[in-house]
């Protein structure tokens, strides 16, 4: 929530024990809001006053508000390019409406300080300055250009250009029940998932620690992104979207030809009866079921039109036919 004065982020109830071990999420008292018939456990508040600058995510998935310390810098995950431009917007004119204190400026100004004075309101270096020197941060084509780089050495491509980015979506992951109990895992795991020309990738992303605040002493013991699978789309096989548990839950359905013993199918008998076809070294290769799924939940409607759209032109360029969308009901 944003006012004239703050900024607001409500946690849900569920979240709270998280909350409580920070300390920087204070607790409202509830008996005036149950009254209301509305109830609120914690809130995080940021006076305008404070903040100091805005890192906008790659494609607007995401913004991250830093004040001036640790306790003040929050990560939000919009999850959509549309409502992450209205929040920053909106802001902008808030901003517009403070009144800070001018920088001290030298009675006299010689040249040099006039030819090095910066102006507010433009973009310099991904950077604007705000009228109320608060800094909006835009990825850099460095940013865009490393993380290519890393997909690239990831499925081991050695032209970059087959590694381009043509989508970047922060989503989740959808564990099945019967892993998530035995996990003890949520069902709903955050990931990112990256679609290049050829290939598709999840990732695990660090939101806060990336970029590096100005108060920060040293560099975080993670990096920014976690490979955790990475998929050919000539394998996928299909596309399955469902309306049930989560409305916009799409599956994807792989080959798994990473794990597949090529060299023993290729030593077949080819003269051998069929009745004995399945002998016994070749057990694990008949009336088995070699497929990976990714069933994941992307919360933005027109992300995930994009992401379909986007994943069967790449399929039909690749296996010259068109892909395969099943609607599970």
């Amino acid at each position: 929530m944003l006012s004239t004065k703050a900024l607001y982020f409500v946690l849900d109830d569920t979240i709270g024990e998280g909350a409580e071990q920070t300390g920087c999420w204070k607790e409202k008292s509830s008996s005036n809001c149950e009254r209301d018939g509305l109830l609120l456990s914690f809130c995080f508040v940021l006076k305008l006053n404070d903040l100091q600058s805005i890192h906008l995510g790659l494609f607007d998935q995401y913004f991250r508000i830093t004040g001036t310390s640790a306790e003040q810098t929050i990560a939000c995950l919009t999850r959509d390019s549309y409502t992450t431009h209205t929040f920053v917007q909106q802001l902008m004119g808030v901003l517009s409406l403070l009144e800070r204190t001018p920088s001290p400026e030298p009675v006299e100004l010689d040249f040099y300080t006039e030819f090095g004075k910066k102006n507010t309101g433009q973009m310099e270096n991904y950077e604007i300055v705000h009228s109320s020197r608060v800094k909006f941060i835009y990825p850099s084509e460095e940013e865009v250009g490393d993380l290519t780089f890393m997909i690239a050495e990831n499925v081991q491509e050695l032209n970059l250009q087959t590694s381009n980015i043509l989508l970047y979506v922060l989503a989740f992951q959808v564990e099945s029940l019967e892993n998530s109990l035995h996990s003890c895992k949520p069902p709903l795991q955050p990931k990112t998932l990256i679609l290049t020309s050829y290939n598709m990738l999840l990732f695990e992303e660090d939101y806060v620690s990336y970029p590096l605040p100005e108060f920060a002493k040293e560099p975080p013991q993670r990096d920014k992104y976690q490979l955790t699978d990475t998929r050919r789309i000539r394998d996928l096989d299909r596309v399955l979207m469902g309306y049930q548990t989560y409305p916009q839950a799409i599956t994807f359905v792989f080959d798994d030809v990473q794990n597949q013993d090529f060299i023993g199918n290729m030593m077949l008998d080819h003269f051998e009866h069929p009745l004995n076809a399945c002998s016994a070294d070749r057990i694990n290769h008949c009336g088995t079921n070699n497929e990976v799924q990714w069933c994941l939940f992307v919360a933005s409607p027109e992300s995930r039109e994009r992401l379909i759209a986007l994943l069967a032109r790449q399929w039909e360029l690749l296996c010259s036919r068109e892909l395969p969308v099943e609607l599970t009901g």
